[in-house]
């Protein structure tokens, strides 16, 4: 279908920014959860804390299948997710992901070595692999000021632009 954005993997932005990747990974691996938002039947946003996990190039989430976000997300496949930040002048870098999600397989789900849900029933843990659209990563330099911006998208590429803060 014309206009509908590519449904890129974790994996296409490794390859088409790996720096981002790098450091997007970093952020969502020490961390250790993220904040999802999801849209709500009513259309108003909705945020949740989500574990990530990466494997077979695919980032996923899991959530309980009887939760709210997992009604919104098959409701509305659409989400955003946002790298926990814990100070604001922590230094801590920002990862944005755009897109949407779909349900994993058995076998992607299987792939995912320690995530909570391979210790769950299959019927009560769904397991959502992210399409990126557009990924985004905040570094925060604080000392100088400067803030690095680093922005992917299939369509676009890869981008990356500096500014001092603030």
């Amino acid at each position: 279908m014309a206009g509908t954005p590519a449904r890129a993997s974790w994996r296409d932005v490794e390859l088409g920014a790996p720096e981002l990747a790098r450091l997007g990974m970093a952020r969502l691996s020490s961390a250790g959860v993220a904040l999802l938002g999801t849209l709500r039947r009513d259309g108003s946003p909705r945020i949740s804390p989500v574990d990530t996990c990466f494997a077979e190039g695919q980032l996923l989430i899991g959530a309980v299948a009887r939760s709210a976000k997992t009604g919104d997300l098959r409701r509305d496949p659409r989400y955003v997710l946002h790298s926990v930040v814990t100070g604001s002048d922590s230094g801590e870098g920002e990862l944005k992901l755009y897109g949407s999600v779909a349900e994993a397989g058995q076998s992607l789900r299987a792939a995912a070595a320690g995530a909570w849900w391979l210790a769950s029933a299959p019927e009560e843990a769904v397991v959502f692999t992210l399409h990126i659209e557009q990924a985004v990563f905040v570094d925060w330099d604080i000392k100088p000021g400067l803030m690095t911006v680093h922005r992917w998208s299939s369509g676009s590429g890869y981008a990356v632009a500096s500014r001092p803060h603030p």
